[in-house]
């Protein structure tokens, strides 16, 4: 290798980064932007046409930033198109390469075939995931056309979406979507044909006969291409086939891609130095003149996919002077297979781990079992790796250099005797081993001045048969960090001895461990159930953790680290064929030595529409789809960017209780680009700081003391976002710690409740003696924790001043508009007429938008009136979760009556919620929870309480269900109580114990329109569920380490806000002379649907086609005093206010269309009305009728509810016992949701719904930090939503028809749907538990298992209560406490 000095490299390098943006050529000046921009912020300066590419997360863990990378493949010069995180990817990155974002995929003129089918097959309902996923399997489709062929298993099984999340749609519709790319492609292009057919069967989607199912009308049976309507219908016929459910979709023509631009095969890379006095940027295109950089800056950081750096700078505020992208220096880039003459594998530290993925692969499927293993343990590993944006990019050396404690190939390198060659100034070639290169808590045993060049992995030469095997568990599955991963290699003699063993282990300390002394005990001994017995216990003790380790989960790592290697034993002795005496019978050995695999996933809609109008109730897709897939719709951050904007950025607390002692932004008022500091000193006064969701209880900035971890104490005012993010971390506050209350057993025990609410609902006898009266009385605690939204688009506004009379403009992502406007104008010190609140749409909001977005719009506004220039915030996520609140963790302490039959006689209870610093509508959601606490069963004596704690964290808000999953989920504690306690079959007591017609709830509610026992009774039969539930028991007889749970559920939701002054809708209707038809209404399109169901509406009853009818936006000038889009009554509220101002249109359109003749257009129609001087504007008011409950009353008052939503549901799941992994085999879900507005739409709903409930009760599981109060899972690094991978591997949703609802007196006989399947969700736990008891069974335990949720895989293991978890079970000393709390 020549040498190359520092000052050789400076004479080549240049500033100038050349590469391709969507066909066009980029020349960029590298030292005219922020060294610490990214990728994402490049796009997105770009303006309209560029925003499509969306911010998510900042830390490569959504897949909202999504671009696609086509380049050529470094060793084969293939084309290749890589999906990457432009969140993280630095601009350098990207020199020479050319950058596709969704624009340039397609627009909405001419859209890409991926992007209408994820359109038509309702894959999109907020939107703001769709582009990233779009991206996604642009690079899935584009890379099978160069390949020949895509399968189903490509897309859903090895892994290309597990690095996208998606919050709304419960992923079904989109991996449907997907699925119709499936097939052979290089059969096309060898007949000459490039067009990949639609295939339908692997989509799932029905291609039959359209009237199979005819409705009874000639109306047809819902579907848009209705064999039975005409051809001069109001649909489009050249649009629609005759064998598809709804849509003609476009077929893929693979030649009509993007090319891969000419001129970038002649570019040559060289040589790059740019940036400012904070930070430089280098990139060296040699080995010899990286290591000259080294030579000068020892200490520079290497970056290759920056996927841990980018993070580092983004959220923890790293500073690295000098940062060298060294991801393309092709000498560290090669792979040497193993050969006869030597027996390693190596491969070249800039190797991507997509790469090396890929080689080992193709290695495993070419090398003799018996060498392959080392190389088998990294592909095992790297299949769960992370998402494969991050895979994309992500350097193996670079993996190792960060030297993660729980990384999940470190132990491979450890375990199987790996080395790596490093480079340095002084020493060209020197290996340093890796089983002593990891020296610390992120720190290696690599000089400064030196860089990884290779990675060398050591086959197995001996005689003795080799076993290797990898492990890694989390929190789920797919593209998650790991709690605990481990190595292990072991080779045993002809004589079964063990002559060599290595325990390579992450997670277990600050670095990668050996368990030495059980290697040392191991060696030589005989492989035999003695053997394992000596090495669990010499293990066990090696791998000790105290109770309060850092990360915590003391007793699940330790048990992890025990059971690991008992998969592992059994593994060996399963593949050296040792004597059946020591290994477990072949069923046990399967199930002890393999994982939880998902299978292919399917599932069906009713797809027939027996209610359909000629506009309403038809399967029409989302308005705003096309737009969303092509990322032209635009979100508040989209907006384009206004003359002098400012951006805003927060200063947070770090204490979660404490006095404010000093605030100082003068460091921050001093540096470039900084307008100005914002506090509670630019309010007009005192009083103008307090602001609360039902009580003035908290202020938009803290003043002399913080109540909270995250709670605002002040906002830089910058001209640019990062500008503004450094001068906030330059604040610098002090503090005087006060004492701090976190949980609500600690609000309990301190009595610290708000005071301003205390409830309670009773009914019948006085409890204690209604309780005694009972044959059996059982008591119980369940406690749940919260949850977090992570709508994709966080929480973000912009305010444009208007400079006169104190007017504002405010946008804002929001669900309660008059709230914002409210806001604004007490912060601003002026009437609310003189504030415009604007939502064209939200990026999901599931709630947490209700109340809690105001804050922010406040905050930037008081900005705006000082500076007198526009303001924008878009919160990062982690500053989102930190402020705006959660689902409430809740706790119930119930004693419930029953007959010796199992009939519920009384019920106690006493609920509690933490509602965290404010009470915000934490009342609101303890009032729900109390109110659902009997879910379908009727009680005859009712005593329930609610209260509100008061405790030192964020204040929790509205979250889809808002207290209602709670309360029913306490409904099935008791319920499962029961059936334990009188052993018998829990569906006869759930059945024995439902509502009948007209029976009333404990708040004097009839229930009207009883259908749940219809909807049991058709998801028993559809499900064959008698028939699974016995095949579950048979499973669980037959398998130890794998077991199956099965349940089938009821649920019963009520609808209706629960302050009876906010169950009213508003809407204004325009018609134009031309017959069109604008729509505007109180409520905000958020995803679910409800700007395409009013405007259904309104076509159904102008009777005009939908797309005549037309919504721009929400806003207070249009349709004031709007009550929030929540409690699943959006359509219900606004609908009718629409159908009513279209009915007062009608009434004066009348005289005409008696004039004209019954088939006059709108347009003529218009015309002559306007002539006549009649108006063609009306507006719509709708209040929901019969509502009047009073609180803490016992006598009848009027209802709580306006209706019930009704379902059902049988789900079954498979756990694995000694990991705490689950997966869900089986969903079924019978819901009545009237007669649909849009069966599209609520299908959507109910699946997305589900999967949010499932989260809730799994995997969802949010922690605080003991030592300051802050929370800990700020993003989904930490906190984990489902994703791709997590949804039912079959999963069908029903429908209710052919059923009256003579009481409904909804709009058109619809139901909301948003909520009420959320609890479906939670059966996913309920059945999670009935596998459990088996366990348990198995293992002596007979009791009840404690109700505790979520259900993560810790909880799960450590209740089986086998042996090595009581091996592994950790106790505390000396007062010791868990390193999390649980609020």
């Amino acid at each position: 290798m020549p040498s190359t000095s520092y000052q050789d490299f400076e004479s080549l390098a240049s500033s100038t980064l050349r590469f391709y943006l969507n066909g066009s050529p980029i020349v960029l000046d590298g030292n005219s932007f922020d060294p610490d921009s990214t990728l994402l912020d490049f796009i997105r300066s770009q303006g309209q046409g560029f925003t499509g590419t969306k911010l998510g997360c900042g830390e490569g863990g959504c897949g909202a930033c999504t671009v696609v990378i086509q380049s050529r493949d470094p060793a084969t010069q293939q084309i290749q198109h890589l999906a990457v995180n432009a969140c993280l990817a630095p601009i350098i990155s990207v020199d020479g390469k050319h950058v596709i974002t969704v624009e340039g995929v397609g627009s909405p003129e001419n859209p890409h075939p991926i992007q209408e089918r994820l359109w038509k097959l309702s894959g999109s309902q907020c939107g703001f995931c769709t582009p990233g996923i779009i991206m996604s399997l642009y690079a899935l489709v584009r890379n099978a056309a160069y390949r020949g062929s895509l399968s189903t298993a490509d897309v859903e099984l090895d892994g290309v979406l597990d690095g996208n999340l998606c919050r709304c749609t419960g992923y079904k519709p989109i991996l449907d979507a997907a699925k119709t790319f499936v097939g052979e492609y290089a059969a096309g292009k060898a007949n000459g044909d490039p067009i990949i057919p639609i295939n339908f069967e692997a989509a799932n989607l029905d291609h039959t006969d359209c009237c199979s199912n005819p409705a009874p009308s000639m109306k047809g049976c819902g579907r848009a291409d209705c064999c039975q309507l005409s051809k001069d219908s109001n649909t489009d016929s050249n649009s629609l086939p005759s064998k598809f459910p709804r849509f003609k979709l476009k077929p893929y023509k693979v030649g009509t891609e993007l090319i891969y631009p000419p001129s970038l095969t002649k570019q040559t890379l060289s040589p790059l130095k740019f940036g400012s006095t904070s930070r430089q940027w280098l990139r060296p295109t040699t080995l010899a003149q990286l290591l000259a950089i080294k030579a000068r800056y020892p200490d520079a950081k290497l970056v290759g996919g920056s996927s841990e750096i980018q993070i580092e700078v983004k959220l923890k505020a790293a500073a690295y002077s000098v940062s060298v992208f060294v991801s393309d220096i092709m000498e560290l880039h090669g792979v040497w297979p193993p050969t006869d003459a030597r027996r390693t594998f190596e491969f070249g530290a800039n190797l991507s781990l997509a790469e090396l993925e890929s080689a080992c692969k193709g290695l495993c499927a070419e090398l003799d079992p018996r060498l392959g293993g080392p190389i088998e343990a990294v592909r095992t590993q790297l299949r769960y790796f992370a998402g494969l944006q991050i895979r994309n990019v992500a350097s193996v050396g670079g993996n190792i250099a960060t030297a993660s404690p729980i990384s999940d190939l470190n132990p491979v390198w450890v375990a199987t005797g790996a080395k790596v060659l490093a480079a340095s100034p002084q020493t060209p070639h020197f290996e340093l081993p890796l089983s002593n290169f990891f020296t610390g808590y992120r720190k290696t045993a690599l000089p400064r001045d030196a860089v990884i060049v290779k990675i060398i992995i050591p086959l197995n030469e001996s005689d003795d048969r080799e076993v290797v095997q990898a492990y890694k568990q989390a929190k789920r599955r797919d593209d998650d960090i790991a709690i605990v991963t481990a190595c292990f290699v072991m080779r045993v003699t002809s004589e079964g001895k063990i002559s060599h063993v290595r325990l390579a282990y992450g997670g277990m300390a600050a670095t990668v461990v050996s368990a030495v002394k059980t290697q040392t005990m191991l060696t030589g001994k005989s492989f035999n159930s003695k053997t394992l017995e000596e090495a669990l216990d010499v293990l066990g003790t090696e791998m000790h953790l105290p109770f309060n380790v850092p990360g915590g989960m003391a007793s699940y790592r330790k048990t992890l680290a025990l059971s690991f290697f008992f998969k592992f034993w059994n593994t060996v002795g399963s593949e050296l064929n040792l004597s059946p005496d020591v290994l477990p019978s072949a069923v046990e050995l399967e199930d002890i030595t393999s994982l939880i695999h998902r299978q292919l996933s399917s599932g069906r809609h009713d797809n027939s529409d027996p209610y359909a109008q000629e506009v309403v109730g038809r399967q029409e897709p989302h308005l705003s789809g096309l737009l969303q897939a092509t990322g032209a719709a635009v979100y508040v951050d989209d907006m384009p960017k206004v003359g002098n904007e400012l951006y805003g950025a927060l200063v947070l607390s770090t204490r979660a209780h404490a006095k404010l002692l000093s605030v100082n932004a003068t460091a921050a008022l001093e540096m470039e680009g900084v307008v100005s500091w914002v506090s509670h000193v630019d309010l007009p006064n005192e009083r103008a700081n307090w602001w609360g969701g039902t009580a003035l209880d908290e202020v938009f900035f803290a003043v002399d003391e913080v109540v909270a971890h995250g709670q605002p104490i002040g906002m830089v005012v910058a001209q640019t976002k990062i500008l503004a993010q450094k001068a906030a971390r330059a604040v610098r506050v002090e503090y005087e710690d006060l004492p701090r209350i976190m949980t609500i057993e600690q609000a309990i025990e301190q009595g610290s409740f708000h005071p301003t609410y205390d409830r309670w609902i009773k009914r019948g006898r006085p409890i204690e003696e209604a309780l005694a009266a009972s044959d059996y009385v059982l008591e119980g605690k369940t406690r749940m924790g919260g949850q977090e939204h992570f709508y994709l688009e966080t929480m973000a506004v912009l305010v444009v001043p208007k400079l006169e009379n104190g007017e504002m403009d405010v946008y804002s992502s929001t669900q309660s508009l008059a709230d914002a406007q409210r806001w604004v104008s007490i912060a601003t010190g002026v009437p609310r007429n003189r504030v415009v609140a604007h939502a064209k749409r939200l990026g999901g909001g599931f709630g947490g938008k209700e109340t809690r977005s105001s804050h922010v719009a406040a905050m930037a506004a008081v900005a705006a009136k000082k500076t007198r220039r526009p303001v924008r915030i878009m919160l990062d996520r982690q500053e989102d979760i930190m402020i705006t609140g959660q689902r409430h963790p809740c706790l119930a302490n119930w004693r419930v009556g029953f007959t010796a039959e199992g009939k519920l006689q009384a019920l106690s209870a006493d609920f509690f919620c933490n509602a965290g610093h404010s009470i915000d509508i934490s009342g609101g959601v303890s009032d729900r929870a109390l109110a659902h606490l009997e879910n379908c069963y009727f009680i005859p004596d009712v005593d329930v309480h609610g209260r509100c704690c008061k405790t030192n964290t964020v204040s929790n808000t509205a979250f889809r269900g808002f207290g209602g999953p709670q309360g029913m989920l306490v409904a099935e504690h008791y319920i499962e109580a029961i059936a334990h306690k009188l052993n018998l079959d829990i569906d006869h007591v759930r059945q024995i114990n439902l509502y009948k017609e007209a029976e009333k709830t404990p708040y004097h509610q009839k229930v009207l329109d009883w259908h749940v026992p219809r909807l049991l009774s058709d998801c028993r039969k559809e499900s064959r569920y008698d028939e699974r539930r016995t095949a579950v028991d048979r499973f669980n007889q037959e398998h130890k380490w794998r077991k199956r749970g099965i349940v089938l559920i009821p649920t019963k939701f009520g609808l209706a806000f629960g302050v009876k002054a906010m169950n009213q809708g508003s809407a204004l209707v325009h018609v134009y002379m031309d017959g069109s038809v604008l729509v505007a209404h109180g409520g905000v399109e958020m995803g679910q649907g409800l700007y395409t169901k009013c405007c259904q509406i309104a076509a159904q009853e102008l009777r005009v086609p939908l797309a005549d009818v037309f919504t721009s936006e929400t806003a207070t000038n249009t349709v004031p005093n709007a009550v929030p889009t929540a409690a699943s009554a959006g359509s219900d509220l606004n609908g009718y206010a629409v159908f009513n101002a279209c009915a007062e249109i009608n009434k004066r359109l009348e005289p005409y269309r008696q004039k004209l003749g019954p088939d006059a257009t709108l347009a003529a129609l218009a015309v002559a009305a306007w002539g006549d001087r009649v108006s063609l504007s009306a507006t719509g008011q709708h209040a929901t009728p019969t509502l009047g409950y009073e609180w803490n009353n016992p006598n009848e008052t009027g209802n709580l509810f306006h209706y019930f939503t009704q379902g059902a549901c049988a789900t079954e799941v498979e756990i694995d016992t000694l990991t705490g992994d689950h997966t869900v085999l089986r969903v079924d879900i019978n819901m009545d949701v009237g007669k649909s507005l849009n069966p599209a739409i609520d299908y959507g709903q109910i699946e997305g719904a589900f999967i949010q409930g499932q989260g809730l009760c799994t995997i969802e599981e949010s922690l605080w930090l003991r030592q300051n109060g802050a929370i800990f899972t700020t993003g989904p690094g930490a906190y984990k939503i489902p994703g791709f991978s997590d949804i039912p591997q079959v999963f069908n949703v029903s429908l209710l028809r052919d059923a009256e609802w003579p009481n409904l007196g909804s709009i058109k006989a619809s139901k909301g749907v948003g909520e009420p399947p959320l609890f479906l969700g939670c059966s996913v736990a309920l059945a999670i538990r009935y596998a459990l008891k088996s366990a348990r069974g198995d293992a002596g335990l007979h009791e009840m298992q404690d109700f505790r949720l979520p259900l993560t895989s810790e909880r799960i293991r450590l209740a089986c209560g086998d042996f090595l978890q009581a091996k592994g079970k950790v106790e505390p000393k000396n007062g010791e406490e868990d390193f999390f709390v649980h609020i």
